[in-house]
């Protein structure tokens, strides 16, 4: 995404953090400017979480995955490439991008090579380097969420913190000690921190599920690479 983008997307959950403060309960806005930044990092870790999710199920293209793979390799084993193409160009995707441009390159070096050795290390040199542009494409704001895990902790330690000095110093005051104070003190400690733990366990529950998706899409696509690879290598000489 632009940079532009991001700053936005900032924006928006700071303003629609703020609002959820300003018309919540008495109680929760204790927790005062801590909690409008851990509500902060939780929207942001939604909109990342939601938009990585729809970015790596749009990786598998428009069809159903499974039947493009057996219609490619029907093509490529009765020696169709070009039908094999038009399968990659319909079903789209970051899997059918990566493969179709292996096959393209094929089919372009075919009749210029004469070696298959070659000719296959040049369909295998184009699929990885497609895919050295897809994959980043679907890591893309996956460390973000990382790391809102990791802030997300810290904003709430560190509003515990302010919470317990606010209330040590309502106890430390001469004469009977400042009760509002003190439970001013000890509820926004308790909400802050409970605010970044929350979004803590749920940014990485996030990055640990789609990082299990990237890493599985990368494997189906090594397995359909090598699939493809041995039928084009089995392929009768011309």
């Amino acid at each position: 995404m632009k940079r532009f983008v991001y700053v936005f997307i900032f924006i928006v959950s700071v303003v629609l953090s703020w609002f959820v403060w300003d018309n919540s309960p008495d109680y929760f806005r204790q927790g005062g400017p801590f909690l409008i930044a851990g509500l902060t990092l939780l929207f942001l870790a939604f909109t990342f979480g939601i938009e990585r999710y729809f970015v790596i199920w749009r990786a598998g293209g428009r069809g159903d995955v499974p039947g493009f793979v057996r219609g490619l390799k029907a093509s490529v084993d009765e020696g169709d490439i070009g039908a094999a193409i038009h399968h990659c160009k319909q079903q789209g995707g970051s899997v059918a991008n990566t493969v179709g441009a292996g096959l393209t390159r094929y089919q372009t070096v075919e009749g210029r090579l004469s070696s298959r050795r070659e000719i296959l290390d040049e369909t295998r040199r184009a699929i990885e380097e497609s895919n050295a542009l897809e994959t980043p494409l679907l890591e893309q704001n996956l460390p973000a969420l990382s790391t809102i895990a990791s802030i997300a902790t810290m904003v709430g330690l560190l509003g515990t913190v302010t919470g317990m000095i606010r209330a040590f110093h309502a106890m430390s005051r001469a004469g009977a000690p400042d009760a509002t104070a003190l439970a001013l003190g000890i509820s926004q400690a308790l909400l802050t921190t409970a605010v970044g733990l929350v979004t803590a366990i749920i940014a990485t529950i996030m990055y640990n599920y789609l990082t299990a998706k990237v890493d599985a899409f990368t494997n189906t696509l090594d397995e359909i690479t090598y699939q493809i690879l041995h039928l084009l290598d089995s392929r009768p000489e011309n």
